[in-house]
């Protein structure tokens, strides 16, 4: 499929592609180079995640939440070493 680069360097993404890879607008994407071809390569973000795994019960996420800012904060300090 071809695509034309306007003087701003932009390009359109034809839409079989966008439908296949689930590109929506204002969707991030990422041109990953693989020798002498360019990959487009959807970002996904943890929005995009939500509700893609079911929760075992109800209840309040603080306690998960803390551990989880814990971890990431102490690989950083570690990675800051």
């Amino acid at each position: 499929m071809l695509s034309t680069v306007t003087s701003k360097g932009q390009v359109t993404i034809p839409k079989e592609i966008r439908d296949l890879l689930h590109i929506r607008s204002n969707d991030k994407v990422d041109f990953v180079l693989d020798g002498d071809r360019v990959l487009l390569v959807p970002v996904k973000t943890l929005l995009d995640l939500r509700g893609a795994v079911r929760a075992r019960g109800k209840g309040d996420f603080s306690e998960e939440r803390a551990r989880a800012k814990t971890a990431v904060a102490k690989r950083v300090r570690e990675e800051m070493k």
